[in-house]
């Protein structure tokens, strides 16, 4: 049965908006703006506030805003920076590092995304193989894999973004059409019988075309991610899908990648 709220009043339109794409506008706002409220987001979204109320206690509930009476305001993060992440989970992000490491041949040519554990893998992959192309929209992983002359580093156009070092935005899905690559190798904030997500909507893109414009790819998490959601779903599991994690996941997530033929690495 479809809520009045779920399609655009107002305007007289009846082109639905997807529930996915709405609350992605609502945390966008809010970080446009550190509080709006209900009313402010129903004229914003065309829609009513019956609609908007039930997108905050969802968003509420999964902790992507702090609800407030008549309203919502800015989480002080969505995840913590990258700097912050960087001293989290050291020891089993190196050894998730290692492990993808051997998946890489020389003269591989890789997408890799932005993130804490991408990063590790990257300084891995700068020591430890040769004769490389790399596209990344990531500072620090393009500075970490440029450490290594043999390796080719492209580095992606668009917006960037100084709290997580790196850049986004149409003009980097643009450029990223121009490559093809053997394999992406990307970070979650999330992993879910959905799929991988992020906790950005920016990088979520990035990282769902990453996965179009590669012939595998390979995602690096570590189990505190295991039945976590996250704001942007970047891609489903498939037999072209590669786990590599420090611990085998919870079952009914371990079932569905079983089930969808993807191969789960454990360092």
């Amino acid at each position: 049965m479809q809520h009045a709220g779920d399609s655009t009043v107002g305007t007289g339109l009846s082109i639905r908006v997807s529930k996915s794409d709405r609350q992605a506008r609502i945390v966008a706002e809010l970080r446009a703006f550190p509080a709006l409220r209900v009313n402010e987001l129903a004229e914003k979204l065309d829609v009513s506030t019956e609609t908007v109320r039930r997108d905050l206690t969802d968003l509420s509930e999964r902790g992507l805003i702090n609800r407030t009476y008549g309203g919502a305001t800015r989480p002080m993060s969505l995840e913590p920076a990258i700097a912050e992440r960087e001293q989290m989970m050291v020891a089993e992000r190196e050894r998730i590092a290692n492990a993808a490491v051997a998946l890489v041949e020389d003269n591989d040519i890789l997408m890799i995304g932005g993130g804490a554990t991408t990063l590790h893998f990257a300084r891995r992959l700068s020591a430890e193989r040769n004769h490389l192309t790399i596209i990344t929209h990531a500072f620090s992983i393009a500075a970490a894999l440029a450490a290594n002359p043999l390796h080719k580093v492209l580095m992606l156009p668009g917006q960037y973004d100084g709290r997580e070092g790196l850049i986004s935005g149409p003009d980097t899905i643009d450029a990223l059409q121009k490559y093809r690559a053997s394999r992406a190798f990307l970070g979650a904030s999330g992993l879910t019988v959905e799929g991988p997500s992020d906790a950005g909507v920016g990088p979520g893109l990035i990282y769902g075309a990453m996965m179009r414009r590669s012939a595998e790819t390979i995602v690096l998490a570590d189990h505190t991610k295991f039945g976590r959601p996250s704001l942007a779903v970047y891609g489903p599991w498939s037999k072209t899908v590669t786990l590599v994690t420090d611990r085998l996941p919870e079952k009914e997530l371990e079932e569905v990648l079983r089930g969808q033929d993807v191969e789960i690495v454990v360092a």
